[in-house]
């Protein structure tokens, strides 16, 4: 019997550069308290993630409630207000899970805009009066003869009052400018948010232009930090404005998320880290009808809960439109959880700890546990008169969830980086690189990506190329040039590998 012949060895090709990323741990939707039941009523409804239908949730809840009542932290009161970033892509139902949780906030704000319409019948009315009014006190003054008579006449003049614009009654904007925020609240209702399933719209619109991206940035963070707002034009004037609140929850596909999270000014001006980022496992090819459940009578309780929050008159100065908010303070339970959970946090920055390279965010992360825990406190109830320890513990959870989305999608969007470059180098190497060999020092020095030219950069991706199959190392002393080299590789060009 004759022997088989050998099967020749095929040399396996080389593979795609990937980004590969991680899951992430399940959505703790048990932590979500009152808001719990309409966002299992979302995600059953939709199958969409959890985590999507949470983000609406919390972010719809504290545009609701963060004019009512900074929450105690452990570096004194701080707002409410939340920032979420949802990353999904396209077909994961993102705008659904929105829309279902935003529909009492739609409702209140149609209802708004019908009275305001007739408000700004009755005001151009009183406008049309008051400048008749005028027009006829300064035609008396001027024609004044006597010294009495132009005296009285410019007394009247001063005494008739400008009648005042009622403000906007709109609560949420969707790719606003700096100045045009700045405007919003100033002819409008001092508690904002800014809402977009597709917020690739706002991060990559005329706000975040490179002209415009670090006014921006600052703004939304002095929002955030419940800062007031200053703006200098010329022609203006200098504008101040006080007792501002601002919410925001962006929806954006990965590679936008992947270029903004990159930007080295997003995370160093302190913007990034101010987010709730979370990028759930999707779903798509399991949404199947038969398992879909509906829960109508849970969001339309969120509705209701919702509409009677924002009919709920602001504690503000009615002329400047400052709020005036109270202080919600954290049950002695609640505080003494929050300290251990910011201690552990605060350890884990150490050099070589988990959050050693993610110390923007994690610095945050007991601020975001007391801001999650007002946001749910208010939500139940307006006059709560604390933070109690159970709800602490709820936020602590969420805020948990959050620190290791971030984590997980930084070193995501650090891998993603290392990609580009490699997958950058890969073309060059194909075409435009003449031999079928090559060093470090050779990508250093003739590179066509600036990035490249730096060793660091240039080891990790020619590593990176050698990991994937399109490059192979030569054994070292491999005359290459015409000289023995330490460390050079063979390039793998498909179609020419015997």
């Amino acid at each position: 019997m004759n022997a088989p012949e050998p099967v020749p060895f095929a040399p396996e090709a080389p593979q795609p550069l990937l980004r590969e990323i991680p899951p992430g741990a399940p959505y703790p939707i048990e932590a979500l308290g009152p808001l719990r039941a309409a966002v299992e009523a979302v995600a059953g409804e939709t199958l969409a993630p959890a985590a999507i239908p949470a983000a609406s949730a919390l972010a719809v809840a504290s545009l609701a409630v963060q004019g009512f009542a900074d929450v105690e932290t452990l570096g004194g009161p701080r707002p409410v207000s939340l920032y979420a970033l949802t990353i999904a892509q396209s077909g994961e139902r993102k705008s659904s899970c929105d829309a279902a949780l935003m529909a009492g906030l739609r409702s209140f704000e149609k209802e708004a805009a019908r009275e305001y319409g007739k408000a700004m019948q009755a005001w151009g009315n009183a406008y049309a009066l008051w400048r008749a009014d005028r027009d006829k006190a300064i035609a008396d003054a001027k024609g004044a003869k006597e010294k009495g008579k132009r005296a009285a006449a410019e007394a009247d003049l001063a005494a008739l009052q400008e009648p005042a614009a009622p403000p906007s009654p709109d609560r949420t904007v969707t790719e606003p400018t700096y100045e045009g925020l700045t405007r919003k609240f100033s002819e409008g209702m001092p508690s904002l948010g800014i809402f977009s399933d597709e917020g690739g719209q706002f991060l990559g619109g005329h706000a975040m232009s490179a002209d415009n991206r670090q006014k921006t940035l600052a703004a939304l963070n002095d929002l955030w930090q419940g800062n007031p707002i200053r703006r200098t034009r010329q022609g203006d004037g200098h504008l101040v404005m006080y007792g501002r609140r601002l919410a925001v929850h962006l929806m954006v596909q990965p590679g936008v998320a992947r270029a903004f999270m990159a930007d080295p000014m997003a995370a160093d001006t302190g913007f990034l880290p101010r987010f709730l980022l979370s990028e759930p496992a999707s779903t798509i090819g399991t949404r199947l009808h038969s398992r879909m459940t509906f829960d109508r009578a849970a969001l339309d309780t969120f509705a209701g809960r919702l509409g009677a929050i924002l009919q709920t008159p602001l504690p503000m100065d009615e002329e400047t439109r400052t709020l005036e908010p109270r202080t919600l303070p954290l049950a002695p339970d609640a505080r003494a959880l929050l300290i251990r959970f910011a201690d552990a946090v605060e350890t884990a920055q150490r050099k070589e700890g988990e959050y050693a390279n993610l110390t923007g965010t994690a610095s945050k992360a007991a601020e975001q546990a007391c801001r999650i825990a007002g946001v749910l406190t208010l939500w139940a109830d307006l006059h709560a008169p604390e933070v109690t320890g159970e709800t602490m513990a709820d936020a602590i959870t969420l805020a948990q969830f959050y620190l290791a989305e971030a984590l997980r999608l930084a070193d995501a969007a650090t891998v993603s980086v290392e990609i580009d470059r490699a997958e950058a180098l890969r073309r060059w190497l194909l075409e435009k690189w003449p031999h079928d060999e090559i060093m470090p020092s050779e990508v250093v020095r003739h590179a066509s990506t600036r990035a490249l030219r730096e060793s660091p950069a240039a080891k990790k991706a020619l590593e990176m190329l050698a990991a994937h199959g399109w490059l192979k190392a030569l054994p070292e002393g491999s005359e290459v040039r015409g000289a023995s080299r330490k460390l050079a590789y063979h390039i793998v060009r498909p179609g020419r590998e015997v």
